[in-house]
């Protein structure tokens, strides 16, 4: 691409959890990261290498506007319990998780620093994926509070009452 100018897509809310526990979550690429995606939007999460935190690299599936893409992921933890980064191997875009603790309440910020042609093509490229990528954060940070809320509830049940799995 010629001409390329760099943008940035955010949105942040409040969750009702604790920062460690947001954060664990989010750094869990094997299990719990996948759960909070969109299903939407993400058709496969699948990890090539560690699943915890820095050093993970995994391949995304993710289809917008019609288009399907594969992205090759490399996570890195600039602030560890506070910032994770997720870069795209091949533009060099990059996402982070930034989690702020407040007491009862945590505060997440997705954001995506993204590289777009100049003139008109690309602002209209930028106005369009912006909206797209508010509406998939926006999305994604419901599922994740929707997760802390399931397991701070499936915790407070105790062991004996729990449901167990049974494999037939």
């Amino acid at each position: 691409m010629a001409n390329l100018n760099s943008y940035r897509v955010a949105v942040s809310a409040l969750i009702e959890a604790r920062a460690s526990r947001v954060y664990a979550i989010l750094a869990d690429y094997r299990r719990a990261h996948r759960d909070i995606l969109p299903g939407d939007y993400f058709r496969d999460l699948r990890v090539l290498r560690g699943g915890v935190g820095a050093g993970t690299t995994f391949l995304l599936e993710m289809r917008m506007l019609g288009r399907t893409r594969f992205m090759r992921q490399t996570v890195t933890e600039p602030d560890p319990g506070r910032l994770l980064t997720e870069t795209d191997d091949e533009t060099g875009d990059s996402t982070t998780f930034r989690v702020e603790s407040g007491g009862p309440f945590t505060r997440v910020t997705i954001a995506t620093e993204l590289k777009s042609r100049g003139g008109l093509r690309g602002r209209l490229e930028r106005w369009i994926t912006s909206a797209v990528l508010r509406r998939i954060y926006s999305k994604e940070l419901k599922l994740l509070a929707d997760h802390c809320f399931r397991e701070d509830e499936v915790s407070a049940i105790p062991a004996l009452v729990r449901p167990r799995s049974v494999v037939a």
